[in-house]
């Protein structure tokens, strides 16, 4: 019964979004990939922003749920049904009666099975696609079973862009690059190649005066055009951060938006939770809390800059499952064994699938009694309180739903901010 409303609900606020789409004729920006959706998301906001009036996806509104809710401005009532009520009630005004609407929607999209993509791809006809960063082992691999299928799934935005519109994609990923020839209009790239339209290079951390050893930032210069600028991006860390600024700097070229602009409306953006994000941990530590999600390529990324990271302390890792792999899970994680047992002073490991990444580490050389294994976040969380020092850099990071951003709340300076700080801090979240 419950699936059966909730089809009901989706087909409802689908065709609200439709209507709404046809009645106000708001331009698009539409963001897909395996890696980075949120944080481009949220970076082509502040961007656009600065120029146009704009309404973005809420935090991860990528499903089929999640974009017609953007589209609608509507909340997600979660399981509430006098909420979801009150949301089609509230999307049929939007269509009967007047109302200021914004003239660009930044969307994202995502993909948890086959046509996802296509179907959200045809509903938004997006003006601007752009695609970030796609991975060599998919994710929700019980429905895409090869980084191929992948791909034609995310490209499936591509083609739904029209001859007038622009592509934008990542010309560093070879997988996203190979996109180029089914854009039918105008085609953007970025990245760290010279060939790219606009090209990020000089990358540094950003430390803080007061306390050399904690990294508060990034900073880099970008190219675009005859323009070459230097860009600070505050609260964030690694080139992972760069690439989302690089996508939307492209999005502002595509809309003739001044770069210079631009460049400082990056200057106040502000990180979103669980990504990279810089936290002050206690004992005067620094927390990289990326705890949203997980995958094989994210997990590499992260573990890469706590690598290149300066610091007076521990480089302490704290690993959660990755989940929905399939047949890749053992290969993966034993991957990630092998890669921190090369950067961390001490590793600490949550749930069974780490199991091989505790094996791999301790064949690769890494000494079992600075390794540790929890079957759960807030257990590891409490074992950190015991570790962490004055200068130690703590990078958190699983798939969500082994809630790593609770081993975060466990050593975090200020607790009484873990609701403003921390991903999935919604009452409904917090309860599950």
């Amino acid at each position: 019964m419950k699936q059966f409303l909730k089809k009901i609900v989706v087909a409802a606020l689908l065709f609200e979004a439709r209507l709404v789409l046809k009645k106000y004729k708001p331009k698009i920006v539409a963001i897909t990939g395996s890696v980075g959706k949120t944080t481009t998301k949220d970076m082509i906001y502040s961007v656009l922003s600065t120029s146009f009036f704009v309404r973005k996806s809420s935090k991860s509104f990528n499903s089929e749920i999640g974009v017609p809710l953007t589209i609608l401005g509507l909340s997600n009532a979660w399981n509430d049904p006098y909420l979801w009520l009150k949301n089609l009630i509230e999307g049929a005004n939007l269509v009967i009666f007047p109302h200021i609407y914004p003239k660009w929607l930044v969307v994202e999209v995502g993909a948890d099975r086959p046509n996802d993509i296509r179907s959200a791809a045809q509903l938004l006809k997006p003006d601007v696609a752009v695609v970030t960063r796609l991975s060599k082992v998919p994710v929700h691999v019980e429905f895409f079973e090869s980084a191929e299928h992948v791909r034609k799934e995310k490209s499936e935005l591509v083609l739904a862009t029209p001859e007038n519109g622009t592509v934008i994609l990542n010309a560093d990923d070879k997988l996203v690059s190979s996109m180029r020839p089914l854009a039918k209009g105008k085609v953007v790239t970025y990245g760290l190649l010279g060939t790219a339209d606009v090209v990020g290079s000089n990358f540094s951390f950003v430390y803080s005066e007061s306390v050399p050893s904690f990294p508060i930032g990034i900073h880099f210069d970008v190219r675009s055009g005859d323009q070459n600028l230097p860009v600070y991006i505050h609260g964030a860390l690694g080139k992972q951060q760069m690439y989302t600024a690089l996508a939307a700097l492209s999005v502002a070229k595509t809309l003739d938006v001044d770069t210079e602009k631009a460049v400082e409306s990056l200057y106040g953006h502000t990180a979103p939770a669980g990504r990279m994000k810089v936290l002050e941990g206690i004992n005067s530590s620094c927390i990289i809390d990326d705890t949203y999600n997980s995958s094989p390529v994210a997990v590499t990324e992260a573990l890469e800059t706590l690598k290149e990271i300066k610091t007076s302390g521990k480089k302490i890792a704290v690993l959660g499952d990755m989940l929905e792999l399939g047949s890749h899970t053992k290969k993966a994680h034993e991957k990630v064994g092998v890669q921190a047992a090369g950067i961390a002073d001490l590793i600490y490991l949550v749930g069974t699938r780490s199991r091989n990444t505790f094996d791999s580490a301790l064949s690769a050389g890494f000494p079992k009694e600075q390794i540790f294994e929890f079957d759960d976040s807030t257990e590891a969380g409490n074992a950190l309180r015991t570790v962490v020092a004055s200068g130690d850099i703590i990078l958190v990071k699983g798939s969500q739903g082994k809630r790593m951003e609770k081993a975060v709340a466990s050593i975090l300076s200020r607790p009484e901010r873990v609701g403003e700080l921390l991903v999935r801090q919604d009452k409904e979240w917090v309860e599950r």
